[in-house]
């Protein structure tokens, strides 16, 4: 029996394991944390949102300057197989009103023991408290382990360690300089599904903070997108933020800085709303004012303050509202990002993701170099890569010969 090492116990690294023990290969993982799957779990928390229910056609696209590359993983495991392998692990799923895929139970935990227990019967071992650092001269994988120093020498290894983000709960980014040892090109890891932070004044974040901004479309770069978003002490955060991320990047790596603009009203036209504004306000307050004759929230009547403030005053309130400008100043760390960009260059992988540099090891899941927004498209794509690999590696133990799977048998 060929032993194979995983090292990563999230979403890519378990179905790549599920795969492989199928074929009846030895499969051992290996992960630094105590238990598998604690991001997987957190992902879970709000409700896990497995996948997304739109065609490929459109799905594929979100993944960017990736799509190209990823779409042969995504279209062998595409979001409808992903939904088949959940329901057979008694997991029965639904479509929300916005198209994203759910359990009926909205938590991974009971996704996550079904999955397990599969896996182990299936002789899936699992070694917790073992922290890659790499390889030895001869080429054998060293790990730190609580009992010390400890090496493995498998005939194949799928890297799936994550990227960067929520370090606490297993991917911290450790093996960036490892796999840079080795000559291999890894595009530095940056925060993406994650907030944006602006320079509030102490006033607006005494009164607003933690408060929604509900059925708004922010800006940036000619791109827009409707949704709602949270105000933080540091700036906003949510769904009509998120997929501007790598705009907003981008701007802040080349000038320093990245402006976008927040439509309180994108249901308006600016002329109706003149009609309602831009007229004297008689005795009534500025909030009371703006409340009533917009139907603004008090966040959103903060916002419209904040910029009457920095333009002393001078602009017209239906403009206003209609484009609020906010200067994005930097982004949080990648410790506190739903997800991170970069990782592993495409050059670096053959076409069933082995490294080229390291012959019989292959990488999958967020270790790889694309970015997708929330809605799915980041688990599909940790299960895509991580089988696709799986299939490169059980391929690669072949020496050549057709090893893999019909996509339905991961499912059955």
């Amino acid at each position: 029996m060929t032993t194979t090492a995983i090292i990563g116990a999230g979403p890519a690294g378990l179905i790549a394991a599920e795969y492989l023990a199928r074929l009846g290969h030895g499969v051992a993982v290996y992960d630094r944390m105590p238990n598998p799957g604690r991001k997987f779990l957190l992902a879970g928390r709000g409700g896990l949102n497995l996948t997304h229910s739109e065609a490929l056609d459109q799905f594929i696209p979100r993944y960017g300057d990736a799509a190209s590359w990823l779409a042969p993983a995504i279209a062998a495991f595409p979001p409808a197989a992903l939904c088949v392998w959940a329901e057979h692990l008694g997991q029965p799923l639904f479509v929300g009103s916005s198209g994203r895929i759910f359990p009926h139970r909205l938590k991974a935990a009971p996704l996550l023991r079904a999955w397990l227990k599969r896996l182990a019967a299936a002789g899936v071992t699992f070694h917790p408290h073992h922290t890659w650092h790499g390889w030895t001269e001869r080429g054998a994988l060293r790990f730190t382990t609580q009992g010390g120093e400890a090496t493995i020498a498998p005939a194949a290894t799928l890297l799936a360690l994550g990227g960067a983000s929520w370090p606490r709960l297993g991917a911290d980014g450790g093996w960036v300089p490892v796999l840079r040892a080795r000559g291999v090109a890894v595009a530095d890891l940056h925060p993406a599904n994650c907030g944006v932070c602006l320079a509030w004044s102490p006033i607006f974040i005494a009164k607003h903070a933690g408060a929604p901004l509900n059925r708004i479309a922010i800006t940036c770069g000619g791109h827009s997108v409707h949704g709602e978003a949270v105000v933080t002490q540091a700036g906003l955060e949510g769904g009509a933020v998120y997929p501007l991320i790598p705009r907003i990047r981008a701007a802040l790596q080349a000038q320093g800085h990245a402006d976008m603009t927040i439509d309180l009203k994108p249901g308006l036209t600016i002329d109706s709303l003149a009609a309602r504004l831009d007229r004297p306000r008689q005795a009534r307050s500025l909030s009371n004012f703006l409340r009533i004759q917009a139907n603004l929230s008090p966040a959103a009547i903060g916002l419209v303050q904040e910029a009457l403030h920095a333009t002393s005053g001078a602009a017209k309130l239906s403009a206003l509202i209609k484009a609020v400008p906010l200067r994005v100043t930097a982004l949080p760390g990648t410790a506190r990002a739903i997800s991170t960009a970069g990782g592993i260059a495409r050059c670096e992988l053959t076409a069933d993701f082995m490294l080229s540099r390291v012959p019989g090891v292959f990488a999958a899941g967020e270790m790889l170099d694309w970015e997708a927004p929330t809605g799915g498209y980041l688990l599909q794509a940790c299960f895509s890569t991580g089988l696709y690999a799986a299939r490169g590696m059980a391929a690669y133990l072949a020496q050549g010969h057709n090893a893999a799977l019909d996509q339905n048998d991961i499912t059955s």
